[in-house]
């Protein structure tokens, strides 16, 4: 990732949309004992702020490949810290530390299959081992929770989708069903800049444009 004197400016949220906390969660023993730099949270949170115009108060957290751990906190982050969505990076591989995706389902009270299925096709456009990939999301109570891969790169692929050399979206990313799912389950209603990445709402579900 470029460092933050190259990185360009982060555009400033619109105050006259929907507040909205969003929890953040890197999984990674190496990364949270400090061998290594975490790059999975400054990705997450530099994406989101370009994809939305709410406000966003953010709720991080660095967590060891622990599956009680990271239960617990996606638990905290949806029932205590009262996130609206959550996001997760790491641990969903096959190997034997990876159990991000065990976590996740052990605290939903829904499962929302088709986030990692459409994750999955988007990688595959890059690599065969995509297969291998074992995202899932859930609904718990208000709170949306999604898995995604462990690399910036991959993060942003899979949330803003793919496009041609003309900027035309060729496979659509998993956020653009986001903010309707928040709707449905009762959370803040989230307005992307389209122009970055555009959501999909129903027109009966939209609300109208400001003067």
């Amino acid at each position: 990732m470029p460092d933050a004197a190259s990185s360009p400016a982060l555009p400033a949220p619109d105050a006259r949309c929907d507040a909205l906390r969003i929890g953040i969660v890197s999984i990674s023993d190496r990364a949270s004992a400090g061998v290594y730099e975490d790059k999975g949270l400054p990705a997450l949170q530099d994406w989101l702020a370009r994809a939305l115009l709410n406000p966003i108060a953010f709720e991080p957290r660095l967590i060891a490949d622990d599956e009680a751990t990271i239960s617990r906190t996606l638990i905290e982050l949806a029932d205590t810290a009262a996130c609206d969505l959550v996001l997760t990076t790491g641990g969903t591989g096959p190997a034997l530390r990876d159990v991000t995706p065990e976590a996740t389902l052990a605290v939903g009270h829904k499962e929302m299959p088709g986030f990692g299925e459409q994750m999955r096709q988007i990688s595959l456009r890059f690599v065969p081992t995509a297969i291998l990939s074992r995202q899932v999301a859930v609904v718990r109570g208000r709170a949306l929770i999604i898995n995604l891969p462990g690399q910036p790169k991959a993060i942003a692929e899979t949330l803003g989708g793919l496009k041609d050399e003309g900027g035309a979206q060729v496979v659509p990313g998993i956020f653009a069903a986001v903010p309707y799912c928040i709707d449905l389950i009762g959370g803040p209603y989230m307005e992307t800049r389209d122009a970055f990445c555009k959501a999909f709402r129903p027109k009966q579900a939209q609300r109208p444009p400001r003067d």
